[in-house]
């Protein structure tokens, strides 16, 4: 509409000048085609302005560096580790406290299994895909790189290989796991994640296996594998199998025991994608090649392996299975009393492996030595800090979250005391200054 009465303006005002400055047709036919009437000149400048506010204030060829943030890592300088680390994409890079755009597509190509529920409320509230890098996580990341790096590890002695994340709800302890996988996997790493460890305790059929006494659960397995093998495809064709004993078979999602065959087998010179895919093609196998997988990732020496649990805390209660004791009465079943878990959940050995706790889930509350984990692997996972509140609060300033007019340090130091440094109580409160 604005741009049609500007329009209509410069018509007449051309019409006015044709008519009253007394200048003959053909004065007027050669100067109309050197210079446009003075109107025709505005209505070229307003039009362009309304273009460029309704734009957004960019060119339409312009193209945006969303998720093409590339940010150095002032501890890689500064800290005695001595190794400057660049990362792309939000996750590792920036100073603790620091916002930093992500590039969402990026993110899940990067981790297929799954984004934290957090992380993706968290871009959906704000209207925007972009991750604070905490002081916490460096600590986190630092401390297994540390591990791998020689020459850092022959400085600082104190590196732990298995670590348990607690902390309260909602201080961003999976966010906190999502991003060392994601920096993980940049580096070249072999990630084993789960994202979900509820679900290997909940939902499907569930089986008695004769062989070890234990429930095998192949649909969760299938996933599972279907899952690792996502992102490291082309990796896995290249790790040979070490380990030739026969795969027990268990019974099939929903179709019994196998006829005729109680192990398979993997030939000489089968890879670990050959091993996954003979788990994801037969029901029977899958259970047995998961398991049959963690120790294969435990022998891997070409590249480092990081085992990622979120939710690691559910693998320490009841499952949602129940096994029939009497004709009235049943028997609740122990995550433990699971295959898959009885052998991913234990932390005695010398692989590098990270739990988070989810508190979300109403697991309920542990105790301080889990069976199975080092005493000194649980690692209590801070709330936001002064520093990062404030980087947090101008942030949701920005996104209008929180109105510029209303913004103070008073309010925003109100709203840090009242959620006690809580992430998702101070995106919540941050509508109410």
């Amino acid at each position: 509409m604005l741009l049609r009465s500007l329009l209509r303006r410069a018509a007449v005002a051309a019409t006015a000048t044709a008519a009253g400055g007394g200048v003959g047709v053909g004065a007027r036919a050669t100067t109309g085609r050197a210079d446009p009437p003075a109107a025709l000149a505005s209505l070229l400048v307003a039009s362009r302005s309304y273009a460029k506010a309704k734009g957004g204030g960019k060119p339409a060829g312009a193209t945006s560096n969303r998720g093409k943030v590339r940010a150095k890592d002032p501890r890689g300088v500064a800290s005695e580790e001595g190794a400057a680390g660049e990362f792309e994409g939000g996750g590792g890079g920036a100073g603790g406290g620091d916002d930093l755009d992500v590039d969402l597509d990026e993110w899940k190509a990067m981790l297929p299994e799954g984004l934290p529920a957090g992380m993706m409320k968290e871009f959906q509230e704000t209207r925007r895909c972009a991750v604070m890098v905490r002081e916490s996580f460096l600590d986190l990341r630092d401390n297994f790189r540390r591990i791998v790096d020689p020459a850092i590890a022959a400085k600082r002695k104190d590196a732990k290989r298995q670590i348990v994340l607690d902390g309260p709800r909602s201080c961003g302890k999976s966010i906190a796991l999502a991003m060392l996988v994601h920096w993980a996997r940049t580096e070249g790493w072999l990630v084993f994640y789960v994202p979900q460890g509820k679900d290997w305790s909940h939902g499907g059929f569930f089986y008695r296996n004769t062989y070890n006494d234990l429930f095998d659960t192949p649909i969760q397995a299938a996933k599972i594998l279907q899952d690792f093998l996502k992102y490291n495809e082309n990796r896995l064709q290249q790790l040979p199998c070490q380990i030739f004993e026969p795969i027990p078979l268990g019974e099939g999602a929903g179709v019994g025991m196998m006829k005729g065959a109680d192990t398979v087998e993997m030939p000489e010179g089968s890879t670990l994608y050959d091993l996954i895919q003979t788990g994801i093609t037969h029901s029977h196998a899958s259970v047995g090649v998961v398991v049959r997988l963690r120790k294969e990732l435990s022998l891997v020496k070409d590249v480092p392996v990081l085992f990622a649990i979120d939710q690691y805390n559910s693998w320490f209660t009841f499952s949602e299975f129940q096994e029939p004791v009497t004709v009235r009465s049943c028997r609740p079943i122990h995550a433990k009393e699971l295959t898959m878990v009885n052998a991913y959940r234990p932390m005695l050995h010398n692989d590098m492996m990270v739990g988070a706790f989810s508190h979300s889930t109403a697991v309920g509350k542990l105790r301080q030595d889990l069976p199975d984990v080092p005493s000194d692997a649980r690692v209590m996972f801070p709330r936001y800090t002064v520093n990062e509140a404030e980087t947090v609060c101008h942030y949701y300033m920005r996104q209008k979250i929180i109105k510029r007019e209303n913004f103070s340090e008073e309010k925003w130091k109100k709203i840090y005391y009242l959620s006690n440094g809580n992430g998702s109580e101070m995106r919540w409160l941050a509508a109410f200054i």
